[in-house]
C-alpha cells in the first residue's frame, strides 16, 4: 500500500505522509453493522476530567467486527475494502453463503471476489481462519484467542502478525509481534496472514489538527508546571525536573514494570524485545 506525501502548498502539508486510501470504499458503511457510541470525552458522569488530553474529535460510527468467526464451513466472498477511523488496520465486509453481511480484519494478499473460510484443518492462504494446532509452524497468523469460541483479542493492529511457532500437546507457542514467546490452547483459534495496511508506522500526520481530528488534545510538560499540578513542576528559571521522569501521580515513566498477572506467567516463554 503506497504512500502519499504533497506539495508544500502550507507549511504543515510541507511534512504531511499519509496513506494512499483511493483504492477503499468511498460510500458510507454497512449501516446494519454499525452502532452510535457514546461520546464522554475522558469524562465521568460529573462531568469531571477522568482521562487527560482526550477530546470529541471528527463524529462517526462504530464499525461492528466479528472476532468470533464463528460461520463454520460457510464461503463467506469479499466484496469491498473499508477504512475503519477506530482501527488502524482496513477492515473488509464480507458476504456468506445465507446472504449475511459481515465485517472482519483485512489480511495483506486477498482481493475482491475472494472466498474465504472458517473451519479446521483448512488449506493455508490469508484470510482463513482455524484452530492453531492445525497452522504449519512458521506461518504468519493475525486475530489470535486467547480462550477458546471468545474471538480474537491479540494481533489486530495494522501491519501486524504472529508467528507459530510449534505445537506441544495441549499448548501451541506463538511469538507476538512484540517479540514476547508465549503458550496459548491449541484449541484457540487464529486468521493465516499478516493484517493490511502496513505502512500506517510510516505515517507523519503533519499538523497539529490532524490529532485533535483523532480525539487528542495538547499536553503540557510537567516541568512547566507548578509543584501542586506535576512533580516535575517549579524551580526557579528553567529547570530539567531534578529526579528522573514520572508520571503526575509520581509513578516511574522509563522502565518500570507495571504488569501484575501472576496467574498467567507461566505462559509466557521468554518477555518482549526491550527497545
Amino acid at each position: 500500500m503506497p504512500l502519499r506525501s504533497y506539495k508544500p502548498y502550507t507549511k504543515s502539508m510541507r511534512g504531511t505522509i499519509l496513506v494512499d486510501r483511493s483504492h477503499l470504499w468511498k460510500g458510507k458503511p454497512e449501516k446494519t453493522l454499525t452502532k452510535k457510541l457514546s461520546r464522554s470525552i475522558g469524562r465521568n458522569n460529573q462531568g469531571r476530567i477522568t482521562s487527560r488530553h482526550r477530546s470529541a474529535g471528527h463524529k462517526k460510527r462504530f464499525r461492528i467486527i466479528d472476532f468470533k468467526r464463528n460461520k463454520f464451513e460457510m464461503a463467506a466472498e469479499i466484496k469491498r475494502f473499508e477504512h475503519d477511523p477506530f482501527r488502524s488496520a482496513n477492515i473488509m465486509l464480507v458476504e456468506y453463503e445465507d446472504k449475511t453481511l459481515s465485517y472482519l480484519l483485512a489480511p495483506d494478499g486477498v482481493s475482491i471476489g475472494d472466498k474465504i473460510y472458517s473451519g479446521d484443518k483448512l488449506e493455508i492462504k490469508p484470510g482463513n481462519c482455524m484452530k492453531v494446532k492445525d497452522i504449519p509452524g512458521g506461518t504468519n497468523v493475525h486475530n489470535v484467542e486467547l480462550t477458546p469460541g471468545k474471538g480474537g483479542i491479540m494481533v489486530r493492529s495494522a501491519g501486524t502478525a504472529a508467528q507459530v511457532m510449534g505445537v506441544d500437546g495441549d499448548y501451541t507457542t506463538i511469538r507476538l509481534a512484540s517479540g514476547e514467546v508465549r503458550k496459548i490452547r491449541s484449541d484457540c483459534r487464529a486468521t493465516i496472514g499478516q493484517l493490511s495496511n502496513v505502512d500506517q508506522k510510516n505515517v507523519k500526520i503533519g499538523k497539529a489538527g490532524r490529532n485533535r481530528w483523532l480525539g487528542i488534545r495538547p499536553q503540557s510538560r510537567g516541568v512547566v508546571m507548578n509543584p501542586v499540578d506535576h512533580p516535575h513542576g517549579g524551580g526557579e528559571g528553567k529547570t530539567s525536573g531534578g529526579r528522573h521522569p514520572v508520571t503526575p501521580w509520581g509513578q516511574g515513566t522509563k522502565g518500570l514494570k507495571t504488569r501484575n498477572n501472576k496467574k498467567t506467567d507461566q505462559f509466557i516463554i521468554s518477555r518482549k524485545k526491550k527497545r
